[in-house]
């Protein structure tokens, strides 16, 4: 209200829209522009934490306490201020929760699965801050990022601590949250000026080998020079190590939509960090993509949403196909988390039913014809003879009319562009005529020319 905004996205399962106000080439009219997302999941400002962690990080916790070395990334993503390090927060306190839950229920079928019995849980927590990279369990010590003979990224250095109930877990959370870097700044009292990552590593308890790996990424927010002009220099180098790192990240998400052959994860470190969640076979990512609903804020939000709509899709070389899924080994008991979040859940009937299928085909239940059942409960209907119709007559007078204020627009630049270079000559005529033995007949003969074309 102090800023005088108003809500311009509307949400509504699984879609959301970004409505901003445009101004037409004339600078004059305005029009309302709507950008509309489809995703696998949408929430709006009434959905709880809980839902969210439902949909993103719950089933990726089962698939890696499944162990056979998977690995499995939530990473949030936004503007600065549009509330990633709350929403992570809270998905992280409900992780330790179910992590613990779901080794309990674990079935042994081999030694490469996991349960409380043979693995271990440690946790990691570093950042990475203006190009460094920090320790933040372990005094903030400065870490490398190397790669090892298989192209497996490794952070040398990083101290791991053994967790063994969801108390220790939460404690080394909180531990590592507290030594965060965070700045007051225009969008926020206690802004995150680093991009935290927080690794929950499962060992064998005998052999101490990694079995599966579950990264929780809070990224920091990008900024606009206009939210920084009254941040002092420190604040600016930082805004830019953010957008920098940012930028990165998008350039790789564009190469991977792109399909290019090369992808440019070395171009900083945190793409580094993340290239296993984007190249593994055995690899599972979760983006969680937090948006500022203001109107000031509309241009952030499409960019955020367009980027996530980029890479939901995507699928590196043949992972997770049907013969390469590698669903957790646990029994069909369902932890306590669903339970509670189900009885919370207050939606509409049309998004239960959309949401239930799309949960069970989640949790990899081994149901056959769930893909079928919300292929046909989430496809839109398409009115019949759409192509035959072809564009409507009011379409075309709108087309017609662009057509023609582009044309008028290109026109005026031309115009623009061609009496520069007279005057330009001009300048040059009138110098010639102040100088000795001047062709005064050239002269004025050039001139009547320049101006008979004006």
């Amino acid at each position: 209200r102090k800023k005088k905004e108003h809500d311009a996205v509307t949400v509504l399962h699984p879609t959301a829209t970004v409505h901003s106000a445009k101004l037409r080439v004339d600078g004059i009219h305005k029009y309302l522009d709507h950008n509309s997302f489809r995703f696998d999941h949408s929430f709006d400002e009434d959905s709880s934490t809980e839902q969210v962690y439902q949909y993103t990080a719950q089933p990726l916790v089962s698939y890696v306490c499944g162990g056979r070395g998977v690995r499995a990334t939530v990473f949030a993503y936004g503007q600065t201020g549009s509330g990633k390090t709350h929403t992570m927060s809270g998905i992280q306190k409900m992780v330790a929760d179910d992590i613990f839950s779901f080794l309990s229920d674990n079935v042994l079928e081999d030694d490469s699965c996991c349960s409380c019995d043979n693995t271990t849980i440690s946790i990691a927590i570093f950042e990475i801050y203006g190009g460094r990279i920090q320790d933040l369990l372990n005094k903030r010590n400065r870490l490398k990022v190397l790669e090892d003979g298989r192209g497996e990224v490794v952070i040398s250095g990083l101290e791991e601590f053994e967790a063994s109930t969801p108390e220790d877990f939460l404690a080394l959370i909180e531990a590592g949250q507290n030594n965060r870097t965070t700045h007051a700044t225009e969008a926020n009292d206690e802004s995150s000026r680093s991009h935290s990552i927080c690794q929950v590593l499962f060992r064998d308890s005998t052999s101490r080998r990694l079995k599966a790996k579950l990264s929780l990424v809070d990224l920091a927010g990008s900024e606009r020079g206009s939210d920084t002009k009254s941040h002092n220099r420190q604040r600016r180098t930082e805004s830019s190590d953010i957008n920098t790192s940012l930028l990165a990240l998008k350039e790789c998400i564009r190469a991977i939509d792109g399909d290019s052959r090369h992808v440019p994860y070395r171009q900083s470190k945190l793409t580094l960090i993340l290239k296993d969640s984007f190249t593994s076979n055995y690899a599972r990512t979760a983006m969680i993509a937090t948006l500022a609903p203001g109107s000031l804020s509309t241009d952030h939000t499409v960019n955020t949403l367009r980027y996530a709509d980029r890479i939901k899709e995507k699928k590196i070389g043949d992972s997770f196909t049907p013969s390469q899924r590698r669903p957790p080994v646990r029994q069909a008991k369902s932890p306590v988390r669903k339970e509670i979040v189900e009885e919370k859940v207050d939606t509409k009937e049309h998004r239960d039913e959309i949401d239930e299928n799309i949960s069970d085909n989640i949790l990899y239940e081994d149901d056959n014809n769930v893909e079928e059942e919300i292929q046909e409960l989430t496809k839109f209907e398409e009115p019949d003879n759409v192509e035959a119709q072809g564009p409507s007559e009011f379409d075309q007078v709108v087309q017609q009319l662009f057509d023609e204020e582009e044309q008028l627009l290109s026109l005026h630049m031309q115009s623009i562009q061609q009496n520069a270079e007279y005057i330009t000559e001009e300048n040059k005529l009138l110098e010639s005529v102040q100088g000795e033995n001047v062709d005064v007949d050239a002269y004025a003969l050039r001139l009547a020319e320049i101006l008979q074309h004006k």
